[in-house]
């Protein structure tokens, strides 16, 4: 069973920024892919990008593309969503995901297994 953990939302202004954090540990692999989804109220969850067990970044949102970055530290298992350039529209929870394949499963959330309990992240204009 692997646990995630995310930390680093809060309330921000637009333009501001934030480092989300995902720490990942248990599960049978070492090193897992870790995306990141984020969910507005009533709506569905969105993939926002995702990195390799490697550290290859897969690709972002077109919403969120050149204003986040992903990033992982290998030795500590953990990954990085770099936010910079805050938007109202960004506001959000936050989930970093794993699969139990411990591979990159796509950017649809139902190929996930193991999901952190979410951390806010709110942008005022």
């Amino acid at each position: 069973q692997v646990q995630l953990v995310e930390s680093g939302g809060g309330l921000v202004q637009a333009g501001d920024s934030l480092r989300l954090s995902c720490a990942a540990s248990g599960g049978t692999s070492t090193n897992y892919a870790i995306s990141w989804f984020r969910q507005c109220p009533g709506k569905e969850r969105e993939f926002v990008t995702a990195i390799t067990r490697s550290g290859l970044t897969v690709g972002y949102a077109d919403s969120v593309k050149g204003r986040f970055s992903i990033s992982r530290e290998i030795g500590k298992n953990t990954v990085y969503l770099q936010m910079d350039s805050l938007k109202p529209e960004d506001t959000a929870v936050y989930y970093c995901a794993a699969s139990r394949s411990s591979y990159y499963s796509g950017p649809d959330s139902v190929n996930y297994d193991y999901w952190g309990q979410g951390t806010q992240v709110t942008v005022s204009s």
